[in-house]
């Protein structure tokens, strides 16, 4: 595979040294004889082609010089002055240029050389009036900025005051320098904004491509580097690594560099430079390394924008990619979503996916039980050798198998939306029997989920998501946010409460991006998605009156989608089921009205509303259970009677409670006669 790993194993020592020795001499002897040509002249002034009468026996040494540089050319591999010319496509004039560029770096007394033969003692380094005046086969293009060494950045232009490009010092690049001296390492320039990507632990993989011991994806990456196709004119196609999961994305990319015998460097697109120039000189430096050495790059533009021709915040950054890309060459791997117009042809797409739920499960069954793998398997969408590493870690124990899967899933949304540490179990919430029951099916239809879907063939037979949707009806404060928390208690998994103000944007397209994100991210641990107030997200589509009533709609219509491809839990809350569309209501699994609690209810509440360790007196749980309170209200009324009771320095009992009830209903604008609040110490007794 000559187009991606070139022959460019380090050169001896030796072979360089003999080189970079016999090259040194030559340019020596062609100093010297210039040195004396222009001290011979009357007036200093800028030198042309064709050096003054040579010294004598000067032929027979340079002669001997360029023999020696001769034979050491021939080596194999060659020196690294010769073998950065060939990959550069420099002439020999230009590489000879290059090297008395970098002669004074090598050995200091070339400063005072190049001066001598330049007349100049302000001059101690090459000029392109001294490359054209003193080495072979000169030729005037070596000043063009498209030629090897402007083109490439080998050598720096000291523009100084009054000085034309001609008699402006010149000096090597210090990569370049280095190279030559069989030094090889990643331009310091670039390392701000690149990072090394190393195999985690635990995930390399056995066997060459093809083997079907790697990742598809990545033999497929492999399989696109190897043939370059003729239409492309021998330049290597961007790959765009499509899919929702970055961590999957970058394993892959990973492992198809490593196959290829690359080192990958990883860089977010956000920090590509916005100065059309600074961004051509980053281009040009990566297009050089990637000569250099064995390396790929792979841009994360998960996070930018698409560039669909309309101006939006990402639009610029957008910009800067395509022109990033269109400039470097070289295997390069683009981790996106979605397909991205602006990636320059030529360029091949390569969708990442997890591995299906039975190799998953065949690889958890290594060491853990079958039952235990097939839940983990069903619940998880990691790959093959996280599985593995997580299952060895584990030692055998599901349990800890399953709370590292759901550390290294839980999606990072920034300010999307916010993890709740779920409190509540089964024996914490107060609901009628049927609703208590319809919780417990969203609990069982989660935990089966796999079973039903994937050993039992009814995925096949929908082609739908295989997620599960609920929406929780009814007044604040009873219990919409505790059933989710029971829930996820219930089941092992993270919950999310989304952050509608964060989520909903009066722009066009970012509410739609932002909800991608949001579901792209909790997709590979089905973490449960909480929507809280969802009437303000989910509302019905109106008549199209003008282009905000238009993607309005294109947002609902967008987030019934979603709803049906996420593979998790999405629980939707809201007080106002009316305001729902229609259609949505339609593709909901479950729908759990949570209606205020009756007396029954509340009487259950108020005895499970103060912990064991409380000091509580006598409360008469029954006339409490008469005053109109929701769950929400109970638990406030509770709180704020233990904080009066310690302020007071005595237990809980009903006097306290009773004014935190009156307090709690006047807040709520539910204002009661004050003779049911009265307490005379006893409770009542019921005949």
């Amino acid at each position: 595979m000559t187009s991606v790993q070139s022959d460019r194993t380090s050169q001896p020592d030796d072979v360089n040294e003999r080189y970079l020795e016999a090259g040194l001499a030559w340019l020596r002897l062609l100093l010297r004889a210039q040195a004396q040509a222009v001290g011979s002249r009357p007036a200093p002034g800028p030198n042309v082609p064709g050096a003054g009468a040579q010294p004598p026996g000067t032929d027979e040494q340079l002669a001997s010089a360029a023999a020696a540089m001769e034979r050491a050319a021939a080596a194999d591999p060659p020196p690294a002055l010769v073998s950065l010319g060939g990959l550069l496509g420099l002439s020999a004039f230009e590489r000879h240029a290059l090297l008395l560029c970098a002669a004074p770096e090598l050995d200091p007394a070339f400063a005072e050389l190049c001066a001598a033969a330049q007349g100049d003692p302000g001059l101690p380094c090459a000029t392109f009036a001294l490359a054209l005046s003193v080495l072979p086969e000169p030729a005037w293009d070596v000043l063009s900025p498209y030629r090897g060494l402007r083109y490439w950045r080998l050598v720096d232009v000291d523009r100084a005051a009054g000085r034309t490009l001609v008699t402006s010092p010149l000096r090597a690049d210090e990569r370049i320098v280095n190279h030559l001296k069989g030094l090889d390492y990643l331009d310091e320039r670039l390392e701000a904004l690149v990072t090394l990507l190393r195999p985690a632990p635990g995930a390399a993989r056995s066997g060459p491509p093809g083997s079907g011991s790697g990742h598809p994806a990545a033999e497929e990456i492999v399989g696109h580097w190897q043939h370059v196709s003729a239409w492309s004119g021998g330049r290597m196609p961007v790959v765009q690594l499509l899919g929702p999961d970055r961590q999957t994305k970058r394993a892959v990319a990973v492992e198809a560099a490593a196959a290829a015998g690359l080192l990958l460097y990883g860089m977010p697109a956000g920090l590509l430079p916005g100065a059309a120039a600074d961004l051509d000189t980053v281009a040009r430096l990566w297009q050089r390394e990637s000569r250099l050495l064995p390396l790929a790059l792979w841009l994360d533009a998960d996070d930018e924008e698409r560039a669909d021709g309309d101006v939006h915040a990402g639009g610029e950054a957008t910009g800067r990619l395509g022109r990033f890309l269109d400039r470097i060459g070289g295997p390069c791997l683009v981790a996106t979503r979605e397909t991205r117009p602006d990636v320059p042809a030529p360029t091949a797409v390569v969708e990442v996916v997890p591995p299906p739920a039975a190799e998953r499960a065949a690889a958890w069954r290594t060491l853990l039980p079958p039952a235990d793998a097939d839940r983990l398997a069903g619940q998880f969408a990691l790959d093959l050798p996280s599985i593995h590493e997580i299952a060895a870690a584990a030692g055998g124990d599901p349990d800890a198998a399953w709370r590292d899967c759901l550390v290294r899933t839980r999606p990072r949304l920034g300010g999307l939306a916010r993890r709740l540490e779920p409190g509540a179990g089964w024996d914490d919430i107060v609901l009628p029997a049927q609703e208590a029951e319809l919780l417990r099916q969203i609990a069982a239809q989660v935990a089966q989920r796999d079973t039903v879907y994937r050993n039992w063939g009814f995925a096949q037979r929908t082609g739908r998501g295989l997620g599960i949707s609920a929406l929780f009806t009814g007044p604040s404060g009873t219990g919409k946010t505790m059933a989710a928390e029971v829930l996820a208690r219930h089941l092992g998994l993270d919950l999310f409460r989304v952050d509608l103000s964060a989520a909903v944007s009066k722009y066009i397209g970012e509410t739609e991006k932002n909800l991608r994100r949001l579901f792209d991210a909790a997709e590979p641990g089905g973490t449960i998605l909480f929507f809280d107030e969802a009437d303000a997200l989910f509302g019905k589509r109106s008549e199209v009156k003008d282009s905000h009533d238009r993607y309005a709609n294109i947002e609902v219509g967008y987030l019934l989608q979603r709803m049906e491809s996420y593979r998790g839990l999405a629980i939707l809350a809201t007080n106002q089921r009316r305001a729902l569309d229609t259609a949505f209501l339609r593709r909901l699994r479950f729908i759990v009205p949570f209606d205020f609690p009756g007396p029954a209810e509340r009487r259950r509440m108020w005895e499970r509303a103060f912990p064991d360790a409380a000091p509580v007196d006598i409360l008469d749980a029954d006339r409490l259970a008469e005053l109109p309170l929701s769950g929400g209200m109970i638990r406030n009324i509770a709180l704020n009677a233990a904080f009066s009771a310690a302020s007071a320095g005595t237990p809980i009992g009903m006097p306290a409670v009773l004014a935190a009830a009156r307090a709690e209903l006047r807040k709520a604008d539910m204002p009661l006669p004050a003779a049911d609040f009265s307490w005379d110490g006893q409770p009542e007794v019921t005949p």
